[in-house]
């Protein structure tokens, strides 16, 4: 099949027109094109002119006929589009942009599936591939154009949108909020500030909050504060703005980043279900622990799914007497190697203490394991490990814990946890493959609508992973190999007919859409 299709050259402003002829690849078993110059088109008569003088006549007479009976066609990449437009269309995506964004939604959209699908390139290039892939808003979106869209987005719009997208969420399932570092070389961003940094990154940083659906791996509101606030006292306002989504029950699980005794007293207040890991060295973790110890490892206690032992305990907390549950968790394995590794630490450091005569030389948390003893000119004589400190560190080796108000089992309290680490991933696909390793842009506005299009492509990305996982998909392929695979197929669309044709279909394509649940694109 033989088309034309047109393409600017930016540089030049010259659009130039070329023939496009389809073949089939036997080697790589796909439908492929193979594109021939045959001229540049006229500014003001739209018409096609050679670029060169061989068969300048036969050309153009061949062209003309061609622009006469009106066959001029485009012909475009559309598979992956086409599974985003669906999945946009299934999750509620595309109505509750179009609702809350009437006049960019299909900006948003075009933004989000080129930020999807060239991993890390820079919105420059968008020009290239906007031309060569059908997508909502086809048309072309400039730098100035993309920074224009980011600059519309308003907190209200967003804040209407994670309304909309929270009424679609999983009943009664556990929201999933963690948060992650973006790093930023910007001096003009108020919220940039040097804190805690997740990847020991030495540059000023801004926090990026995110919620997750603990069932459905997807996530449905984020919120962007500065670099230098701790976990712990993102909770309240995270409580606040639930509730002004209208999230009235709400089950969160949490890491121990998170934990603090006002925060779990705020948690009962709000009447909110929370599930969170606590540390070892908490006072009351160890004292209700303790008791466990002699027979934790009974064989009652065994779990042979995780190769854990496990004990749950109910207590009392705060003034109120409010119900508590301490999950804890013991790994034999871990317990063995940590205490492994700290008996070779201090067989280290007792050989430095001994040659450097001085207690000081070594890290102050080491130092009250150690007894010395000193002759009369107070210089070290003998170095002594106090086994019975050494003794009382090991015993929290191995353990872990969780605490809840709600009445479950230790291993579905586990399990619950464990999923949480969606959001750890969805990090990982939003700094890697959404190029938000470094914020690039220089105003708050700007940052704040580029974030807000990225968390829509972080959306569509959390999807098609949640379905690599449910149907075991990732032997076969990575995102980008399957979204590769897709993105071959093609669409061809001519002037005098309204109707879409799409290009052929594979068996091996026709599984990925029908394992994502959409359905197999056809003809139109």
């Amino acid at each position: 099949m033989a088309a034309i299709i047109y393409q600017l050259d930016k540089r030049s402003g010259i659009t130039y027109a070329y023939e496009s002829i389809s073949y089939w690849d036997k080697e790589k078993k796909q439908s492929r094109a193979k594109r021939k110059l045959i001229g540049r088109v006229d500014k003001n008569t739209n018409e096609i002119v050679p670029t060169d003088g061989r068969c300048r006549k036969d050309k153009q007479k061949q062209i003309n006929l061609q622009n006469n009976n009106k066959v001029l066609s485009t012909r475009q990449y559309y598979g992956a589009t086409y599974l985003f437009d669906k999945i946009g269309d299934k999750l509620g995506l595309t109505k509750d942009l179009k609702q809350c964004f009437p006049n960019s939604y299909k900006q948003i959209l075009s933004t989000a599936y080129y930020l999807i699908l060239e991993d890390n390139n820079p919105l420059m290039r968008f020009e290239k591939w906007g031309n060569t892939h059908k997508h909502p808003f086809n048309k072309n979106i400039s730098s100035q154009r993309s920074s224009e869209l980011f600059a519309s987005i308003s907190e209200d719009d967003k804040m209407k949108f994670f309304k909309l997208q929270g009424k679609r969420k999983v009943d009664n399932e556990f929201f999933a909020y963690d948060t992650t570092s973006i790093s930023s070389y910007s001096k003009s961003l108020k919220q940039v500030q040097y804190g805690h940094n997740k990847e020991n990154d030495k540059l000023a940083q801004i926090n990026l909050a995110v919620v997750f659906g603990e069932k459905s791996n997807l996530p449905f509101y984020y919120r962007k504060l500065a670099g230098n606030i701790p976990d712990c006292k993102t909770v309240n306002k995270l409580l606040n703005d639930l509730d002004m989504l209208g999230f009235n029950k709400v089950n969160l699980v949490m890491d121990r980043g998170f934990y603090s005794k006002a925060n779990i007293d705020t948690l009962y207040k709000s009447k909110k279900t929370f599930l969170i890991s606590a540390s070892m060295t908490l006072k009351f973790i160890k004292e209700n622990l303790e008791p466990l110890l002699n027979k934790f490892t009974s064989s009652n206690n065994y779990n042979p799914t995780y190769e854990l032992y496990t004990k749950t305990i109910k207590k009392s907390w705060g003034d109120d007497n409010k119900d508590i549950y301490i999950h804890y968790y013991y790994n034999q394995y871990k317990a063995i190697n940590q205490s492994i590794e700290l008996d070779k630490k201090l067989i280290e450091f007792k050989t430095q203490i001994i040659n450097d005569k001085t207690l000081n030389s070594i890290n102050k948390s080491y130092q009250k394991y150690f007894t010395i003893t000193n002759n009369s000119d107070n210089n070290i004589v003998d170095v002594t490990i106090n086994d019975d400190i050494v003794s009382k560190t090991k015993q929290s080796y191995g353990f872990f814990t969780l605490i809840t108000n709600k009445q479950m089992s230790s291993t579905t309290a586990l399990e619950i946890y464990r999923n949480k680490d969606v959001v750890e991933k969805a990090f990982g696909n939003l700094k890697e493959r959404l190029n938000m390793r470094r914020t690039l842009v220089s105003s708050e506005q700007s940052l704040d609508g580029k974030l807000f299009v990225e968390f829509i492509a972080l959306i569509y990305l959390s999807y098609i992973k949640k379905q690599m996982q449910d149907n075991n998909m990732f032997k076969d392929y990575t995102i980008q190999t399957l979204l590769d695979k897709l993105d071959v197929i093609e669409c061809y669309k001519y002037k005098n007919n309204k109707k879409l044709q799409v290009g052929e279909i594979l068996q091996k394509q026709k599984d990925i859409y029908t394992k994502m649940g959409i359905e197999i694109p056809s003809s139109l």
